[in-house]
């Protein structure tokens, strides 16, 4: 056993590493990946291919969207990861650490790769950097193997190959022209300006990588720092090669100490950059894209919402469910952004509000805000998500042959192929539409659409849920939004003016409708009419009254904390 430990401990650490990494993605921020799937378009297609080769990094741009849409499956996504940073330590390790010499220092060689998974908590780092930092080692590696030749034969290699990997691979070459020699290093920088006159691109964003960042013309220090590092592990393999002797008595206790501090430095800043109110918005975003209702309303139980677009997800989740006007004030609520968010040009407020439209019914403004948030992606990407709800937008107005022109596209994908050729039966059925009349969201919606041209606005969508709810009463989703939307405000007439057109049609009378009710007699000083509201609503809102009363600030207020008459009188 001892024998099996001493000579397999290192490929056991980089396993138990990759296992760590893949248990950290797939389970603490599965979402997180979903959110990179989704802000790409990998296409199986020839023009897709050579349009990203005609960019500097173009080859690792291609390879890693290539991976990246296996995100759509998060454990595969999770993998994929893993076993990329398993193969940068393992590389590392071959490269810059000669094994005999200072094989207890094995842990040194998790740096970069640590330092990688750190700045992976920014999501605008893309894979592309990733994929570029493995095949310039892999290079660096295959350097040092290749045989010796005549110095002019290697310079006349160099003087081909190294613009080559340029352009390949992006900026991330010059790490292998510096390690090759530092001459070759201001030989690939001329290379990179060279190529920055001629290219549609700013020379910043050349000279930092086109797609390593998916912000154009920045990128994050930790991402330069990683090259650095790398060249100076160089410089300390000579270091290493001559005083490597001295290194390799370094016993057992110095080699835990090591690795102690770095597993602890690791443990102390990776979840530092993996910013906590970011990654709550994300992850609300994946749950509404996946139409997991209950998992946003339990995620909401377990930590209140605070932000306009996580309670607006909140508020979705129990519309979807139809509990809105039971549910509401059980959650945090600030005025009507709770229900709809302000727009922001990105790509996920676009996306939630496109979301909230759609499923009130509002095809025209979701396939606006579909628009919307696929332009707001930085790095001018397309959507695979977006592309799919215009295709369906189109669908339920009856404009088939742009919804066909969107299948087409996606079918030329991986993930969203078989459900663009069973939307494209669907189409070709021959029944003119009878089959996306039968489809039990789709035809709902058409039912549910306005069918005259009006201009909407957010600031209106009172109106709009009540044109929605007159035009089809079976529109449960802008009842709730209609009657819901002068509770938050604060509106308590308008709220009356909306209940009793509500009321007249449907029977409905949840907890909110009753508690707002209660107030607007109580504000006249007038009893409700008999049987009107419930008995134990009426006794809650004289005990509210009663304490209320007698101290405003009274510390028995929160035991009606989630009641309207809390929100109207005391506020959250």
């Amino acid at each position: 056993m001892k024998r099996l430990l001493s000579k397999y401990w290192k490929i056991g650490l980089t396993i138990l590493f990759g296992l760590a990494v893949f248990l950290f993605w797939r389970f603490c921020y599965p979402f997180a990946l979903a959110y990179q799937e989704q802000l790409q378009l990998f296409l199986f297609d020839d023009d897709y291919f050579w349009e990203r080769m005609s960019e500097p990094g173009g080859l690792a741009r291609y390879i890693a969207e290539f991976m990246v849409q296996f995100y759509n499956m998060v454990t595969i996504g999770a993998a994929i990861i893993a076993l990329l940073f398993m193969l940068i330590q393992r590389l590392t390790w071959q490269l810059f650490y000669p094994r005999k010499i200072v094989g207890k220092l094995y842990v040194m060689s998790f740096i970069p790769v640590l330092m990688l998974w750190y700045a992976m908590g920014d999501e605008n780092v893309m894979l592309t950097y990733v994929v570029s930092l493995v095949i310039a080692l892999v290079l660096i590696l295959l350097w040092r193997i290749v045989p010796n030749l005549p110095s002019i034969v290697n310079w006349c290699l160099l003087l081909v190959i190294l613009p080559l990997v340029y352009w390949l691979i992006g900026p991330m070459a010059l790490l292998v022209a510096l390690w090759i020699h530092p001459v070759w290093g201001f030989y690939v920088v001329g290379c990179m300006l060279l190529s920055a006159h001629y290219l549609p691109f700013p020379m910043i964003r050349v000279v930092l990588g086109v797609s390593y960042y998916r912000v154009p013309s920045t990128l994050p220090y930790v991402l330069i720092a990683i090259p650095v590092v790398y060249l100076l592990q160089g410089v300390a393999l000579v270091f290493f090669r001559r005083f490597g002797h001295a290194l390799s008595k370094v016993g057992k206790r110095g080699a835990v100490v090591c690795s102690v501090i770095v597993v602890v430095a690791a443990a102390l800043l990776i979840p530092m950059n993996f910013d906590k109110k970011k990654y709550e918005l994300i992850e609300y975003d994946y749950l509404v894209r996946v139409g997991d209702w209950n998992g946003i309303i339990a995620k909401a139980e377990k930590q209140m919402p605070d932000l306009p677009m996580s309670v607006s997800a909140t508020n979705l989740a129990l519309g979807m469910t139809n509990q809105l006007g039971e549910r509401a004030f059980d959650f945090y609520q600030h005025g009507s952004e709770g229900l709809l968010p302000k727009f922001e040009r990105n790509f996920a407020t676009g996306q939630l509000k496109g979301e909230i439209y759609f499923n009130l019914g509002m095809v025209n403004t979701a396939q606006r805000f579909a628009f919307e948030a696929m332009e707001a992606i930085p790095n001018y990407n397309k959507s695979g998500r977006v592309m799919k709800r215009l295709a369906e937008t189109n669908l339920i107005n009856g404009q088939y042959e742009v919804a066909r022109k969107y299948l087409r596209i996606l079918e030329k994908t991986i993930f969203y192929r078989r459900w663009a050729q069973r939307t494209m039966a669907m189409l070709d059925d021959g029944q003119g539409g009878k089959s996306i009349d039968a489809h039990p969201l789709y035809g709902t919606l058409r039912k549910y659409r306005l069918q005259d041209d009006l201009l909407s606005s957010d600031r209106e969508l009172d109106k709009i849920c009540g044109q929605l709810f007159l035009h089809n009463q079976q529109n449960m989703m802008a009842a709730q939004y209609l009657l819901m939307m002068p509770l938050l405000d604060k509106d308590v007439p308008r709220f009356m003016q909306f209940v009793q057109a509500v009321q007249k049609r449907i029977p409905y009378n949840p907890r909110s409708c009753q508690e707002g009710i209660a107030f607007a007699f109580f504000q006249q000083r007038q009893n409700p009419p008999q049987g009107f509201l419930n008995d134990y609503v009426l006794r809650r809102m004289n005990e509210f009254a009663n304490v209320y009363g007698s101290d405003k600030n009274s510390p028995e207020l929160e035991r009606f904390k989630n009641t309207v008459w809390y929100y109207l009188m005391v506020g959250q």
